[in-house]
């Protein structure tokens, strides 16, 4: 058998792909009341390491006070906790 065949095949790299950073409701409890939450934020409170192409946050946790989000994504069960908290969203 030809040695082109014996060597295994290598797999699909998407060198196009995006690298969407997660954030949960429950990480953004480190900021206090009535702060601007964006991304330089996160990484200088240490919640993410770096925002690689977007930040978007998801609704796992709870937070009872108001925050200011500037995100590029958010889900729709997040933005119902944040605002019902009293705080605001901006899709940036």
């Amino acid at each position: 058998m030809p040695l082109t065949r014996r060597l295994p095949k290598g797999g699909f790299y998407n060198r196009f792909r995006k690298d969407i950073v997660i954030v949960n409701i429950g990480q953004l409890k480190a900021f206090p009341k009535d702060s601007v939450v964006d991304a330089d934020a996160l990484v200088t409170s240490g919640v993410i390491k770096d925002s690689g192409d977007g930040i978007k946050v998801l609704g796992n946790g709870s937070i009872d006070y108001p925050l200011t989000l500037k995100v590029n994504g958010i889900s729709c069960g997040a933005r119902e906790k944040i605002e019902a908290s009293g705080g605001s969203v901006e899709v940036v």
